[in-house]
């Protein structure tokens, strides 16, 4: 069994995606070996993962990305020519090779569902990619059953081609010690205990009702814990990166910090606050239940799957709500004690072996039929 897998994330600045393919390749190889899992376009080696650029040098990157250019423009013969594989695994290539039997990931369906927080650029992009290789494919990995049942409902896909394998977290998450906060408090100058989020800054994010929240909580609970804000700066973000560089907003913006640092962090925290408005999966939640951090999070899409009852679940359009839960946990050891244990026990769920070894399944399910 040969898999090709498109690999085209890895070159651009990426989140979630990028996260997921560098780990769950690396982990495929681990278990079927570096020939029998390849990757598209012209690609070797992982390298390091580093959601701001790409695994490969400039000249590099350039040259696959015309190339997927001119490979995406019409259809045509090229892929058969240039890929060869029993399972072609697609991620942004819509002319896939046909002499391969394709397959895909289906991460979420926000351009579907809430269209608005997405460029139509994106969603026109996602919509063509849905009807060249979703609605073709000869299986489909879905993140979690919400992203499945998803599918089913908005694009009619057929339910029994599509398996929900859940994503893993990267073993730093699980490892985390002392040592390791201790190093990333020094390195970003976390004196306070804080509250944290990471993610995008991004309208799906919410971070701006995550400020509201904040801003509304007692002012001795402000000086007593910090709001630490760790991702890079996304689109449509301009007025919320505004309010997050004001001394008002009683926040401490990080930035993008490397992925090394971010165990320590997330390990390092008192609370995790993430309010978003939909997730396929959500890694920042998984990971902070993997480094024992308790969770308040969104009782919309996946987070109420994959949190588990590990999580003070609250209602993204309510800001109320958000800084109930944060005064409730920040004032109360016992609870955050309580979250903190259900949550590393959920998150051996999610773990990267599981995911290759049924990642493996599935693809062998997809040669038998």
């Amino acid at each position: 069994m040969r898999i090709v897998i498109d690999a085209i994330p890895l070159l651009v600045r990426s989140a979630g995606v990028k996260n997921y393919l560098f780990h769950w390749i690396a982990y495929l190889r681990q278990i079927l070996g570096d020939e029998q899992v390849t990757l598209f376009p012209y690609l070797d080696r992982l390298g390091e993962l580093n959601h701001e650029g790409s695994i490969a040098d400039p000249p590099g990157t350039l040259a696959r990305q015309a190339l997927l250019f001119a490979l995406n423009y019409r259809p045509n013969s090229m892929a058969d020519l240039m890929i060869r594989g029993d399972i072609f695994h697609a991620t942004k290539l819509v002319y896939a090779p046909r002499r391969s039997r394709l397959t895909a990931t289906l991460h979420d369906l926000t351009c579907w569902l809430l269209p608005e927080f997405h460029q139509p650029a994106n969603v026109a992009a996602e919509q063509r990619f849905a009807e060249h290789v979703w609605k073709r494919a000869a299986g489909l990995i879905a993140v979690s059953e919400a992203t499945r049942a998803d599918a089913v409902r908005v694009l009619g896909l057929n339910p029994d081609s599509i398996h929900a394998i859940y994503p893993g977290v990267a073993p730093a998450y699980f490892e985390t010690g002392a040592n390791i906060i201790a190093a990333a408090r020094k390195k970003y100058g976390l004196r306070q205990p804080y509250a944290l989020y990471v993610g995008t800054v991004e309208p799906r994010k919410n971070v701006a009702g995550l400020l509201d929240a904040w801003q509304g909580l007692p002012a001795a609970l402000r000086e007593q814990f910090e709001l630490v804000l760790v991702g890079p700066e996304g689109w449509h973000s301009r007025q919320t990166l505004a309010r997050l560089r004001s001394p008002a907003s009683g926040a401490r913006y990080i930035g993008y910090v490397p992925e090394g640092d971010l165990p320590g962090i997330t390990a390092g925290a008192t609370v995790f606050v993430y309010p978003s408005f939909y997730e396929g999966f959500g890694f920042p939640v998984a990971q902070a239940m993997a480094a024992g951090v308790p969770v308040i999070t969104s009782a919309v899409s996946s987070l109420p799957e994959v949190t588990g009852g590990a999580a003070a679940l609250i209602d993204p359009g309510s800001p109320a709500e958000i800084r109930s839960a944060l005064d409730r946990l920040l004032t109360s050891p016992a609870e955050r004690l309580r979250l903190a244990r259900t949550g590393s026990i959920r998150a051996e769920h999610f773990r990267w072996e599981t995911c290759a070894l049924s990642s493996v399944d599935f693809f062998r399910g997809v040669l038998d039929q």
